[in-house]
């Protein structure tokens, strides 16, 4: 596979089943490239001075739990860079955007609300964070972010959005070190992408095939 990876087609993710808007929660995650300096490590003991990473994108819907975009770049590309064409898999319309501090910015808010209207942006702020010049006559989502906080507190902020629902990101995460691992075996970037895709096809052939739900019961 390692050598016909870069040419590989693969075949388009199932049609969703379920018609709510998608809630995305989006993060992303370091992951190493094995090559000659993991050999040379292995086998001579020889120090490597410097690792070789790439960066996967995964945008998890909170609804499903299936993965409906993933995008694997350099490392040194940031995350909001990322998130057009993450945004570019999906084709039905999005509802809820959760990320880390790391997509707080005008960029990210401003191409995800010319692409769904309406659309709820959880994104917690910086502490360094200040308010537009308007914030008092015309205050934007993002203003109204940071005087929620200063009022009320970044907990309390948290709370009410939902932010924490973002946690599932970071367990989607998990499941991908413990099922997949965290380490690209191909050389080239395009085959590390096709890579990836797999990988992203194998968790969600997991997901289609069951997984745990939560009641809660009276004692």
């Amino acid at each position: 596979m390692s050598h016909r990876a870069d040419g590989l087609k693969l075949s388009n993710p199932k049609p969703r089943t379920n018609s709510e808007p998608v809630a995305l929660v989006v993060d992303s995650k370091g992951v190493k490239i094995i090559g000659a300096g993991e050999w040379q490590e292995t086998k001579n003991g020889t120090r490597i001075k410097r690792r070789t990473w790439r960066k996967l994108h995964l945008g998890l819907d909170l609804n499903t739990g299936e993965i409906v975009c993933s995008e694997l770049t350099e490392d040194t590309v940031a995350d909001p860079t990322a998130v057009p064409d993450l945004l570019d898999q999906i084709e039905d319309t999005v509802a809820t955007f959760l990320g880390d501090g790391a997509y707080d910015g005008t960029p990210t808010r401003q191409e995800l609300a010319s692409r769904f209207d309406g659309i709820e942006v959880i994104i917690p702020p910086p502490k360094t964070a200040i308010s537009g010049p308007q914030a008092a006559t015309a205050p934007t989502a993002r203003d109204r972010d940071i005087l929620a906080i200063q009022k009320n507190g970044r907990m309390s902020w948290k709370k009410q959005p939902g932010y924490g629902r973002r946690s599932r990101g970071e367990t989607l995460m998990g499941r991908l070190k413990q099922v997949i691992g965290t380490t690209l075996r191909s050389r080239k970037l395009n085959n590390q992408r096709t890579e990836a895709k797999l990988s992203v096809a194998v968790l969600n052939t997991m997901t289609a095939l069951g997984h745990a739900t939560f009641e809660k019961v009276s004692a």
